[in-house]
Formats: structure tokens, sequence, C-alpha cells
């Protein structure tokens, strides 16, 4: 099982590769596939395969994603993303308006598509089946915390991510695939005024 390493988007220019809606689809879409070629991706997003291209190249220009070893007909070019997980803080671009002014304008577009995820599931939720529909969750928690406490709830609860993400990676490389789903999880913790 390989030990999922956590890359800490600090530049600029890498942020805002990531930045753009179709390529954070496409890192997505690869995270999922494991590895897949501009086409194939190309069906997934319902986008032109040469737009796909050009995009998975400003991907792999940032350390991204990378080739991966070609599967099939040689002649096709195989992407993937590593066995990395991406993040970013606010600490790392609060430096310079304009630093500050892309980490918030991407921190919208991942809220936009992770909002759009879940509409997604609850427009398409009669179709899965019962246990599925069980299973499926959402919650909010209002707590009282210091800044120090969120910084570790995030911790620990990343960690809890960590651990299920292994675990479901070694089921799959074990070939226990059947009644395994992508599942996402989206948490977010954040201080409010009432």
């Amino acid at each position: 099982m390989a030990t999922e390493e956590s890359r800490r988007i600090k530049d600029l220019d890498t942020l805002k590769a990531l930045g753009h809606p179709l390529r954070m689809k496409l890192y997505r879409a690869l995270k999922v596939t494991g590895a897949a070629t501009a086409s194939q991706l190309a069906d997934q997003v319902d986008e032109a395969v040469s737009l796909v291209s050009y995009h998975l190249r400003k991907l792999a220009a940032h350390g991204l994603i990378e080739e991966a070893q070609a599967r099939g007909d040689a002649r096709e070019r195989w992407w993937r993303v590593g066995d990395v997980s991406i993040s970013t803080r606010d600490e790392d671009f609060r430096d310079a308006p304009e630093s500050a002014a892309v980490h918030a304008a991407v921190s919208r577009m991942y809220a936009r598509q992770h909002s759009e995820m879940y509409e997604s599931y609850l427009d398409t939720q009669s179709a899965w089946p019962g246990n599925w529909r069980s299973a499926a969750f959402t919650s909010e928690h209002l707590l009282s915390l210091t800044a120090g406490e969120l910084d570790q709830l995030g911790e620990e609860l990343n960690d809890i991510i960590r651990r299920w993400r292994a675990h479901g990676d070694a089921a799959r490389e074990a070939g226990d695939v059947e009644g395994r789903e992508n599942v996402a999880v989206h948490t977010y913790g954040f201080p409010f005024r009432t």
C-alpha cells in the first residue's frame, strides 16, 4: 500500500494553474481513475480532447500530474496523479493583495465544485440503492474553539480520512471491489459570527 504524501501548494503560479475549474475537474478525475488519456478524460468532462490535452500539460508543468506508464496503445499519452494529496492555506498567500485574492478565488471555486458534486448526488439520490442512501450523510456542527483547537481538529479529521483512504486503496489492490464506490467527503472548519 502506498503511503500518502501531502503537498501544500505555497506558490502563486501553481495555485493559479490548479485554480482553473476544468483543471480541478481533470485533477479530480485522475485521482479517481488512477490513470487516463486525454481522450478518456475529455469524455468524462464533456470537453474537446485538444482543450483537455492543453490543460493536462499545464497541470504537468507544475508537477500536479505526471505521465503514467502507457497502457494498450503506446501512441496514447497516459496521465496520473502521484500518491499526493494537495492542500492550500491562507497563511501562504496573505503577504500580497494579488496572492490573497487568487487564494480566495480558488477557494471559492473549490467550494462551488464541492457543492455541485453534492447537488449532483441529491439529484440522482433515488437511483442509488437503499444501503448507499442510508450511508450517505451531511451534518453541521457548531463548536466553540480556539484557533489552535480548530487547527488540531483539522489535523485529526485529516488523519481519519487518510486512514480510510489507505483502507479503501488496500482493499481495491487486494481485489475487494464488490460494492465499492468512489465517495467524496468534504469538510470545512472556519470561524463565523452570529
